[in-house]
């Protein structure tokens, strides 16, 4: 298994972000993903989720299925590999 780090910006619509938070949450609760961790920034302007997987391709299968990404919620964001030693 590969550990990954999702960090994301969200797009200035507070009342559209605060709709889709309980979807959100919900989803990447449910993948019961190996060593997940994950939360909102303080100034809630996005978050960070970091978790295990397979391979890169993966990683990104779940990151294309949150709840803020089809819902166009996300005004920036990256998946990469990160190297937890």
């Amino acid at each position: 298994m590969k550990r990954f780090a999702f960090v994301y910006l969200m797009h200035e619509e507070a009342e559209r972000v605060a709709e889709i938070v309980p979807l959100h949450v919900d989803y990447w609760r449910n993948l019961s993903l190996p060593e997940y961790a994950g939360g909102p920034f303080a100034d809630k302007s996005g978050g960070l989720i970091t978790f295990a997987a397979e391979d890169h391709d993966t990683a990104a299968d779940f990151v294309r299925d949150d709840p803020f990404m089809s819902e166009n919620l996300l005004d920036q964001c990256l998946l990469k590999e990160w190297l937890n030693e």
